[in-house]
């Protein structure tokens, strides 16, 4: 194990309503195609609405906006 600040491995960061951000060297196995070509970053989708995925496609600010639209605070009851 690297003490923390040297270089090497992979680092993982979580946004909140986003994707994980993984850079640094690593490997993205799919277990019927094996290897993903990645480069050094890639965002891994967590709200399971990308086309393209485990890899994210920005789908989450979609359903991000819908779930933040305004309603009109009206009540369909009598």
């Amino acid at each position: 194990m690297r003490p923390p600040g040297e270089s090497g491995g992979a680092r993982i960061t979580v946004y909140p309503d986003g994707p994980l951000i993984v850079r640094g060297d690593f490997v993205l196995d799919d277990i019927d195609a094996g290897p993903v070509p990645t480069g050094r970053m890639i965002a891994l989708c967590r709200c399971g609405r990308s086309a393209t995925k485990p890899l994210c496609d920005g789908s989450h600010k979609i359903s991000r906006t819908l779930r933040a639209a305004p309603t009109d605070g009206g009540d369909d009851r009598s």
